[in-house]
């Protein structure tokens, strides 16, 4: 079958023939529809996550998938041929970029029924990150404020939307160009990163999802109330991802030190500061869909593009541009 394969760090990906995918006891084969591109496939690409994901390569890449059930392992019980689903394949098992992907039972959902394969495409990693951000980690409550950095990207979109649902106050941080696009969503307040200063503007958070890193994660600190957390998908690690991982004493150390001044800091400041890789779940996908069809969530698409430009739209993804996620189709 066609897939688009890493096959040396910092490359294009190459699209080439790989074997059919080994279907286990508990593996659903899915016949890939659509796909969203999503920057941890561009950090993989570059080798940006190496050290603690480290792919023996040739490696197929993807990380979110919508399509159809082919076939189900001898153990399947909860879906069968012809069934709609998606699915944020688990980390030993990604590469939806690809024809045919066999994706663990527990792992997968049905596809929201309301929204198209596209749209299903584009939500897996996003969804689950924004859910296990605001409501595993965040236990975000009605009347609680939270702050969400980048609303208009893949994971700010539904991030916002989420704390809406949850009946929390949302500011969040865009371009001019983007402010009325994430009102709609849902955003309470809205600041124009490029000439507003959103630790000058927001007192008094409860929570902080940050996408940014770096001196944004830091000064997003400034924020909150005491007691209050900053939740970052972009690093640094820390020791409670090297435990998740199964990390070995060295690199558990490691992360640890990455991390230790930015836990300084919010300690200083009575606040906290968690990193977040989000975790494969069909159970979560499965509450995610039920908000989706009853209208509470919108899957936000900005880009669909055919399968065979996969390589170089992933390749551009850096360059931003693009409100919601960019899919792949092979419809």
């Amino acid at each position: 079958m066609k897939a688009f394969v890493l096959t040396q760090y910092k490359q294009p990906l190459q699209q080439i023939d790989v074997p059919e995918p080994v279907l286990g006891d508990h593996d659903v084969l899915v016949e890939v529809k659509a796909a969203g591109l999503n920057q941890l496939d561009e950090k993989i690409r570059l080798g940006e996550f190496k050290q603690i994901l480290p792919y023996k390569l040739p490696q197929v890449l993807g990380h979110d998938v919508a399509g159809v059930v082919l076939r189900v392992g001898a153990k399947v019980r909860s879906f069968k041929p012809g069934d709609e689903v998606f699915a944020r394949p688990g980390n030993d098992s990604i590469g939806t970029f690809a024809e045919r992907i066999a994706v663990a039972e527990e792992d997968l959902a049905i596809k929201p029924a309301t929204i198209s394969m596209e749209e299903a495409g584009s939500l897996p990693l996003v969804a689950l990150t924004a859910w296990q951000a605001l409501v595993e980690r965040g236990s975000v409550r009605p009347g609680q404020k939270v702050l969400v950095h980048a609303g208009a990207g893949g994971v700010g979109s539904i991030a916002i939307q989420l704390a809406k649902y949850l009946g929390a106050t949302v500011a969040t941080t865009v371009s001019a160009g983007n402010k009325d696009f994430v009102r709609d969503l849902g955003a309470d307040v809205v600041i124009d990163y490029r000439t507003e200063d959103f630790a000058e503007i927001l007192h008094d958070y409860d929570l902080v999802l940050d996408s940014l890193g770096g001196e944004n994660q830091e000064r997003s600190l400034t924020v909150l109330k005491p007691g209050g957390k900053v939740i970052g998908i972009a690093g640094p690690p820390d020791a409670g991802f090297a435990r998740q991982l199964g990390a070995n004493a060295l690199l558990r150390g490691v992360m640890t030190l990455l991390s230790s001044g930015v836990r300084r800091k919010a300690k200083r400041l009575g606040v906290t500061y968690e990193f977040l890789f989000m975790q494969a779940n069909g159970k979560q996908l499965r509450e995610i869909a039920a908000l989706i069809d009853a209208g509470d969530i919108k899957p936000v698409v900005g880009r669909v593009v055919p399968f065979d430009q996969t390589s170089d739209v992933l390749a551009a993804l850096e360059k931003g541009g693009v409100r919601g996620k960019t899919v792949v189709s092979r419809i």
